[in-house]
């Protein structure tokens, strides 16, 4: 296998390219928009040079990795060859479908097919296809280049082949692949998301503050970053997505959103990419300025 083509050239998809491509395999970079594909580069070019500042890759690793990358607007012209497609488009289930049924009519009949969803059933994905066998999910962690992580999904009609095949494949990018079971949310989100909607709750009912929340979960146990700000990170309506799939999936009203995650969400409040969520990013992307509605 040496051809993957990965659709979505936003944050997931540039960073399961810039990895595949990084470890020499060729990579198609799938997205309907030039702009997002150029962004995409630029981003991956930009996380390269860190690399190479840190001393972690040469100047050639850098060179050889963007080579191995082809960008396309094409669907059918950039999985013509892939022996694997990586689909890492919005956490929204009628896009997925719509694109697994089209990938499945493009695609060489043994070409497999996985998906970077972080919450959706991947059986229901599969069902889509005629060969749900060869359908699995690979759900890797953000930032990917560095995230080790990726947890390791069967549906229901994965093949032992696919499934050891992808667990292979994850270790040659020097990842570690974790197997967990088809159902909403899998392991990481089921138990991140219902923290950081309680942590949205806790704010809501004026137990605390934004810095205050973040603080205690930063210095009590220990988080690299507290639940705000990293719902701001992952983007307030992926968190949102998450919640709504968990919550029809089980039909458990402790996966239900909090009003105020709703409501930030229909106001255009999405965090670090719309510039404001529960901090203020206008001036810069670390969480150092409480947005104004919450100071």
């Amino acid at each position: 296998m040496k051809n993957i083509a990965v659709i979505g050239a936003g944050t997931m998809g540039n960073g399961i390219a810039h990895t595949f491509a990084q470890f020499n395999y060729n990579v198609q970079l799938l997205d309907i928009s030039q702009a997002a594909l150029d962004k995409g580069l630029a981003t991956i070019a930009k996380n390269l040079d860190r690399m190479v500042a840190k001393g972690a890759i040469t100047e050639e690793d850098k060179a050889n990795t963007l080579k191995n990358i082809t960008p396309y607007t094409s669907i059918q012209d950039g999985v013509q060859y892939a022996s694997l497609v990586v689909e890492a488009a919005t956490e929204n289930v009628d896009l997925k479908l719509k694109i697994f049924k089209q990938l499945d009519e493009v695609c060489p009949d043994d070409t497999i097919l996985a998906t970077n969803t972080s919450s959706i059933s991947i059986t229901q994905i599969a069902a889509v296809t005629s060969r749900p066998e060869k359908v699995i999910g690979m759900h890797f962690m953000n930032p990917v280049p560095i995230m080790k992580l990726v947890e390791i999904i069967r549906g229901y009609n994965t093949s032992d082949e696919v499934n050891d095949f992808v667990v292979n494949l994850t270790e040659k990018i020097n990842k570690v692949p974790v197997e967990v079971n088809d159902y909403p949310g899998f392991v990481a989100n089921r138990i991140l998301m219902p923290m950081i909607n309680e942590s949205i709750e806790t704010l809501y009912n004026g137990v605390a503050g934004v810095k205050e929340i973040d603080t205690v979960m930063k210095l009590g146990m220990a988080h690299p970053m507290g639940p705000l700000q990293l719902a701001d990170f992952i983007g307030l309506d992926v968190c949102l997505s998450i919640l709504n799939v968990m919550y029809d999936g089980f039909k458990n009203p402790k996966y239900a959103p909090c009003p105020l995650l709703v409501n930030m969400v229909t106001a255009g409040k999405l965090g670090v990419k719309s510039g404001e969520g529960f901090y203020d990013y206008s001036e810069s992307r670390k969480a150092e300025k409480v947005a104004k509605m919450f100071s």
